[in-house]
């Protein structure tokens, strides 16, 4: 697997980067969007879903992207099959949503029918074609799919990269996590006017976080000297922060501090501490020792393998090139953006907020959406619309990064824009960037 350094990734540190400019036409031009979808769409790994939507024999999902559609469906061996969602005979799409228990998947245009092995098992008056009938000889045209991280991938590319290889170094990186367990709380898909590549840029850097995000420096340390960041061939990265307050930017004094109610949790007392430096430095490291001693008997079983670093820091990890991972302790949060079909000034964001299950749990204080049932939940499709699509979200760091998509959108049509002049730590942006440009290049 590679190694990792902080600030580096093998074969290329950021000084060694291009420079390639980030113009404004990357994010609206309509022939730049259908370059991104011929050179890397087709070749990346997509998320399709959870494994755990995924049970018995016949549950499938769907994942439709720009306009191409993929039905991913379990098999009786319980190995997972993915298929184009497009009828043999004339191309109708099967299904619209995902769902369970089919047995076979039956064109309602014309009455064929395929099993979920992808063999067509039916068809009317099969005397009828000339080539013969053509059950048993016909399947639908099957993708490649994989599972990590109790997700479910696939890509169209027949040459891509195994997963793992893909996703590499992040399977060895997070070996220590149970995604495979995380439970799907909260389950959102926003539709936002700007393009895709808004988020992934906002989440490769924290920069912005002083500015628009006040409420993350009391309980996350994301002061330039304090993150870490990290960036890896196959263009994914991420900035590991501590979860501990910044010395920089603090709360008023008497106003209660979340860290203390953290320290508190865990059986350590705030104010046996001579100052606030020392308390959010030595808290830091006694949180660790607390949690590495107690985690057993107060029912923290995730906790079993996760090394200090995982038990109290925050890496945010972007997966090339739009979906973000972002794990805690006791959360795993999934983002994920995804161009519209036909305006490169639109996109869909995913939102699914995650949960490590602990015996007895009924009730879960997810991140950003607050208690909420221990269980799978279900979609809801909305529009930001300013905010007043997503109300339960006011407040929240997505909601924040929401608020600029659109007026971000417009400030790159502007003529007064023609390249980011990035800070040190911004680096994993025009990274992002470059990356692309080596797909659309042939250079990957």
């Amino acid at each position: 697997m590679t190694e990792i350094h902080p600030l580096t990734m093998k074969g290329r540190d950021p000084s060694h980067l291009r420079g390639d400019p980030i113009t404004g036409d990357r994010y609206y031009s309509r022939d730049f969007a259908e370059k991104e979808w011929q050179h890397m769409w087709t070749r990346i790994w997509h998320v399709a879903g959870r494994v755990a939507e995924l049970e018995e024999p016949g549950d499938y999902v769907v994942h439709d992207f720009l306009h191409e559609s993929v039905i991913c469906v379990l098999q009786k061996d319980d190995s997972i099959r993915a298929f184009y969602n497009s009828c043999g005979h004339r191309g109708l799409r099967l299904v619209s949503q995902s769902s369970w228990g089919a047995e076979r998947f039956h064109c309602p245009y014309h009455g064929w029918e395929w099993g979920i092995d992808g063999t067509l098992l039916h068809v009317q008056d099969p005397e009828d074609f000339p080539q013969g009938n053509p059950c048993g000889k016909l399947t639908l045209k099957e993708l490649r799919c994989d599972t990590w991280g109790g997700f479910v991938w696939y890509t169209m590319d027949d040459e891509a990269p195994e997963l793992l290889d893909y996703l590499e170094p992040l399977p060895e990186v997070y070996r220590n996590y149970p995604m495979d367990t995380a439970v799907r709380v909260k389950w959102m898909k926003i539709d936002l006017n700007c393009n895709w590549k808004f988020t992934t840029d906002n989440f490769s850097e924290s920069y912005h976080t002083r500015t628009l995000h006040p409420q993350v420096p009391p309980w996350i340390d994301q002061d330039v000297d304090s993150a870490r960041h990290e960036m890896w061939p196959n263009g994914h990265g991420r900035t590991v922060q501590p979860m501990r307050p910044s010395l920089s930017d603090r709360l008023p004094d008497g106003e209660v501090h979340p860290f203390d109610e953290l320290l508190k949790h865990w059986g350590i007392d705030p104010a046996s501490y001579p100052d606030f430096e020392t308390k959010a430095m030595q808290g830091w490291l006694d949180l660790k020792a607390a949690k590495r001693k107690l985690w057993a008997e107060r029912g923290y079983v995730h906790y079993e393998n996760m090394d200090d670093e995982q038990l109290t820091d925050s890496p945010h990890t972007v997966v090339f090139p739009n979906v973000t991972l972002s794990f805690l302790p006791d959360n795993l949060l999934f983002f994920r953006t995804e161009p519209h079909p036909d305006d490169p000034n639109k996109c869909t964001f995913d939102l699914w907020l995650m949960a490590y299950p602990m015996e007895g749990m009924t009730e879960v204080e997810s991140i950003m959406a607050g208690v909420l049932p221990m269980q799978e939940a279900s979609l809801e499709h909305r529009a930001f619309d300013d905010g007043a699509g997503v109300p339960e979200l006011e407040g929240q760091i997505v909601y924040q990064d929401m608020t600029l998509a659109e007026a971000q959108q417009k400030g790159w049509r502007s003529r007064g824009y023609t390249d980011a002049y990035l800070s040190a730590q911004e680096t994993r942006v025009r990274f992002f960037h470059e990356v692309i440009n080596d797909y659309i290049e042939g250079r990957r």
